[in-house]
């Protein structure tokens, strides 16, 4: 027998990360910058409004989307994608250690031996500099959490 409101009959509840990279993909889709209401039409009509603004409010804070004035809201835009997003996660965990080699090194020697070389590979590029003269290295033109080039 199920009572009413048994956690049974309530619908899946997704994870915070999982809306912000379903939220980034829509706007990573999107023909410019759109509205919160366009995104929600996106992703379908179970979620509420108030839950897209509260996640694309998230992003803003993360530097994982831009927003401007539009009249009265906002329309936004991705400024990252869901590796970007990825990235600043990473980062912002590794800052809020007090020994970040030891805690490289332990992520370092749990990588399987293809996302080693990668890695090495990785580094290797940003130390050379791409042929084309763009930085990856957050100087100039580059976003060093992506690696992704960044127009001024």
């Amino acid at each position: 027998m199920r009572v009413h409101g048994s956690p049974d009959e309530r619908p899946q509840r997704r994870g915070q990360g999982k809306l912000e990279a379903q939220v980034l993909a829509a706007l990573g889709q999107a023909p410019g910058p759109v509205t919160a209401a366009w995104v929600q039409g996106r992703l379908g009509g179970d979620l509420a409004y108030t839950t897209v603004m509260t996640i694309l409010t998230r992003l803003h804070a993360k530097r994982a989307v831009t927003r401007e004035r539009a009249g009265r809201s906002f329309e936004w835009r991705a400024a990252s994608d869901e590796a970007g997003l990825a990235a600043l996660r990473m980062r912002r965990v590794l800052d809020a250690e007090a020994d970040r080699e030891a805690v490289l090194a332990r992520f370092v020697t749990t990588l399987s031996p293809d996302d080693e070389r990668l890695l090495r590979d990785l580094l290797g590029f940003a130390e050379e500099g791409p042929p084309d003269g763009d930085r990856v290295d957050g100087g100039p033109g580059g976003d060093r959490a992506t690696g992704d080039r960044v127009e001024d």
